[in-house]
Formats: C-alpha cells, structure tokens, sequence
C-alpha cells in the first residue's frame, strides 16, 4: 500500500503522514531525505525539533550523496515496516543543486540528465514490500520560477509527484492543516 500526501510548506503534511503511519499497526521507519550541509546551522535545529516532535522512532537517512540511498532503502525495507518518506521535493533537490551549472547552461539537457537520475525511484515503489506514506510538496502554485534551476525543480517534482500519486492507493492533500482525501473528492486527470 502506497499513500501520497501532498501540500504546500508548513500545512502539516509531515504531522498527517506519521499519524497515518502510526494508525497502521505496521512498524514505522522515518526516511529523512534532506542532505543537508554541515555549517547549516539553522537545518540542524529544524532536524533537530522534526526528530523530538516524531520520537523514538528508527530514522534512516537517506540521501544521495552521503548515506543510504532511497532507492536502497526502499529495497531494503521489510513486510512489517510503513516507511514515512519525507520528502519527495527535499529528495530531489540535490540532485537539483548538482545540476546547477548545466541548467543555466542547457535546461534541456538538465532536464534529461535528471530524468535519468531519477529514474529508478518508480520501479523501487513498485517493488515495494512494505507500506508506503510518502510526502511531496506542491509547487507551480505561484509565478514561474525566475531561474531554470527553479524551473527544472518544479517542473520534475510535479512530475514525479503525478507518477507517485498514480501508483498509490490513497492521495491526500494537507492545506492550513486539514487533510484532503483526493480519491473521494477529486477526479484523476491524465496529462
């Protein structure tokens, strides 16, 4: 079982995704996606207040460049797990930032080597054994973005997000905390 929850930042869609987790009766695993720096002080704290609001809880970090990667650890992840997998925008910006250079200078290029990189997350959700809450921000809500680093995130992430929520069994949207549950109220568009 696959649930996507998505929302815009700081509408509780973290908060909404460990409480479906816990309601599950399967064992919970927090996937954290974010690949932080080590002189940022000001994420630390924010990791810090996201690991005590969640608990004792097993956490895997899993990011691309200095850990497991999610790929691995959606393979690795057991029958009795319900990972929590927050986020699908913090997964996905660092491979962004690594094609900064490229995207300023070809887009579509960048575009396509991104592709390429993620390309094996769709195939890992498929093969899943365990339960699944993954979480992804909305994007596109607003201007377009002025840079095409920026362009390249959101057109990805909305993407991605479209091709998870497709495979998943129940899709939520979380706006100003309330949880919208978009099988019951929403209709799937192709596109």
């Amino acid at each position: 079982m696959i649930v996507f929850v998505t929302g815009p930042v700081r509408s509780g869609k973290s908060a909404f995704a460990l409480e479906l987790a816990r309601e599950s009766g399967r064992t919970p695993v927090y996937v954290a996606t974010y690949d932080r720096a080590a002189d940022d002080a000001e994420m630390a704290e924010r990791i810090a207040r996201h690991r005590a609001d969640r608990g004792p809880m097993r956490t895997i970090e899993a990011n691309e460049r200095s850990g497991p990667t999610l790929v691995a650890t959606l393979a690795e992840a057991r029958p009795d797990e319900i990972l929590i997998v927050d986020s699908l925008g913090t997964w996905l910006s660092s491979y962004v930032l690594a094609l900064e250079d490229l995207a300023n200078a070809d887009p579509v290029a960048a575009a396509r080597e991104l592709e390429q990189q993620t390309a094996a997350l769709l195939p890992a959700l498929d093969a899943l054994v365990a339960d699944l809450v993954i979480v992804s921000e909305e994007t596109g809500w607003g201007l377009v973005p002025p840079t095409a680093l920026g362009r390249l995130f959101r057109d990805r992430l909305g993407r991605l997000s479209a091709a998870v929520a497709g495979r998943a069994g129940d899709a939520y949207l979380v706006v100003a905390g309330y949880a919208v549950d978009l099988g019951r109220t929403g209709r799937r568009v192709s596109g």
